[in-house]
């Protein structure tokens, strides 16, 4: 898919919230956060642990999320997103999204946007809703400098490759790992 083909599906993405509205908002994490946001950090490690067993989730995972969490809410070249629900659901918060800024540099654009995890409560799935939060996401790493917007996820997670591919995006590089 060409990249201005992906770009208007995010354009498009965004423009239907506005039009429709979804059942969130998103905005940028704050500390008062970070219980719920670790919360739902750990869900979906443990989601990723039921793709590959190499996802092994720790049993202090809850308390290295809250530490990423802090630690990404002081780093400028962090991104921490916030879902919050709207209607019935105001003020909860229903999805994360942790990004950060990488330099590339030996390829142009120079500045890649890395998203790292992002996850949504399943009551806001299937509705639009996730395509929302990666159009926020990418305009937000747009903001931050970013030329290009990649997605790490594990790759047997299906889901995720479908939904990565439907909006643009394409299989870049490949990790392959062995426990020793």
């Amino acid at each position: 898919m060409s990249e201005s083909r992906a770009a208007r599906l995010i354009e498009e993405a965004a423009a239907s919230h506005k039009e429709t509205g979804h059942r969130i908002t998103v905005r940028p994490a704050k500390a008062p956060d970070i219980p719920a946001l670790a919360g739902l950090l750990v869900r979906l490690k443990r989601l990723n642990e039921e793709f590959d067993p190499l996802l092994k989730v720790r049993s202090d995972a809850e308390k290295q999320a809250v530490t990423v969490l802090e630690a990404a809410l002081q780093d400028p070249r962090m991104l921490i997103l916030t879902g919050e629900g709207t209607g019935p659901d105001q003020g909860k918060i229903v999805g994360v999204v942790r990004a950060a800024l990488r330099d590339r540099v030996f390829y142009t654009p120079e500045v890649e946007g890395v998203i790292l995890d992002i996850y949504l409560l399943p009551a806001f799935r299937r509705k639009n809703v996730g395509e929302y939060l990666l159009a926020e996401t990418v305009r937000h790493l747009k903001e931050l400098g970013a030329g290009i917007v990649t997605a790490e996820f594990p790759a047997q997670n299906q889901i995720a490759v479908r939904f990565y591919a439907k909006r643009g995006f394409r299989p870049l590089n490949a990790k392959h790992a062995k426990i020793i």
